[in-house]
């Protein structure tokens, strides 16, 4: 390849990485960049975990074997077996150089100083490679992962001009890596709430928004858990803001609990004492079932008086959910009567017949004026 068609390739690569509007995005963009980069028929970016010993990959992508998935959930190497990482980076440094990539064949080691690995022999053999390199990725000073590019048995194999042209690769990867964490840590501050931990409005609008759009289009059930923190104001006026903060930790945390009852359910503080479960998929007993466990742990917290919790579902007889807006009027509007009521339990919505009281008071247009309710209002239209 000539230096042009390098640059060229060097450059896509960066452009594909910067594009990416996820990690796992810029992920696949480093594997086929640097497949196309380097002419190879298949490529791996996997990182290395050292609190548990072990390589894993990240995105297989070209051609594929049988055992290879493109995300793969499980497809991990003890750290022993790949160890020369980390010894030839430290080799490396220790003498003053940098981190570079190698070459090994089917046959063993081609170009490079890493001596014969008998597991990368074994697999470029059992899925009919013929050689791959190997290109250490460096991020923050440390051995990040590596990229892998193989090429077939009956292809050239990799000289050590591919192997020195594999470690800028190496580096432009790194950077890219570098620039989707910093993006990842913005969205991830801008998504949740400073003193939980837990999501904020801004991830329950986006989250909601999509949840009901699945709803309408493949009828899948989504509900949504509202609660006050009941007695914030006393804990604050009586033993000071940093309590109140504390006991809205420890909501926090109990909210996250029950959550993790329910698969993939988004545990959110909407501001103040107001907090929100969004589970799409489960049914709506189990969501019920959660909340029940959430009131019974909140009343158990040391401070507070509890928590007045309203649920919503798509599942129950509510009426059509079209917007965001309904389906969080009806859990807002569930909740303000457990509040009234100071119901121990859970207020759900649509569960006491066609007058249910809930439903009268979501679909009041009123209540949009009176200043009765405030979370959400101004968000979604009708």
């Amino acid at each position: 390849m000539g230096d042009d068609r390098r640059l060229a390739a060097v450059v896509a690569l960066a452009q594909g990485m910067a594009a990416a509007q996820s990690a796992r995005e810029a992920w696949r963009a480093a594997a086929v960049g640097g497949c196309l980069a380097l002419g190879g028929s298949f490529a791996a970016l996997s990182v290395w975990e050292r609190e548990l010993g072990r390589l894993r990959v990240l995105v297989n992508v070209g051609r594929r074997a049988e055992d290879e998935e493109e995300f793969p959930e499980n497809e991990s190497y003890p750290v022993h077996q790949f160890a020369e990482i980390t010894e030839f980076l430290h080799e490396r440094w220790a003498g003053g150089g940098e981190p570079d990539a190698w070459v090994e064949t089917a046959e063993g080691p081609a170009a490079g100083r890493p001596g014969y690995v008998h597991q990368r022999v074994a697999a470029l053999r059992r899925r009919g490679r013929g050689c791959c390199v190997v290109a250490p990725i460096v991020l923050h000073g440390r051995a990040w992962g590596e990229l892998y590019v193989a090429r077939p048995v009956g292809e050239r194999v990799f000289e050590r001009a591919d192997a020195d042209f594999a470690t800028v690769l190496a580096s432009v990867v790194a950077a890219g890596i570098a620039q989707t964490e910093r993006l990842e840590e913005v969205r991830r501050l801008a998504f949740t709430d400073a003193l939980t931990g837990l999501a904020n409005r801004r991830a329950v609008d986006a989250a909601l928004d999509e949840a009901v759009e699945r709803h309408r289009e493949e009828a899948v059930v989504v509900s949504l858990v509202v609660c006050d923190l009941n007695g914030l104001k006393r804990v604050n006026d009586t033993h000071g803001h940093a309590v109140g903060d504390r006991l809205l930790e420890r909501f926090g945390s109990v909210l996250s609990l029950c959550g993790a009852m329910l698969p993939g359910a988004l545990a959110a503080r909407l501001g103040g004492d107001e907090f929100c479960l969004l589970a799409v998929g489960p049914p709506a007993d189990a969501v019920v079932k959660a909340a029940e466990e959430l009131c019974r742990r909140a009343a158990e917290l040391e401070l507070g008086d509890g928590v007045a919790c309203g649920v919503a579902s798509t599942e129950d007889p509510v009426g059509s959910v079209r917007s965001a807006r309904r389906l969080f009027r009806l859990a807002d509007a569930a909740q303000y009567r457990a509040k009234a009521e100071r119901a121990a339990g859970p207020v759900v919505a649509g569960r006491e017949g066609p007058d249910d009281p809930v439903l009268r008071l979501a679909d009041e247009p009123s209540r949009e004026e009176d200043g009765e309710r405030r979370r959400f209002r101004g968000r979604h239209s009708p």
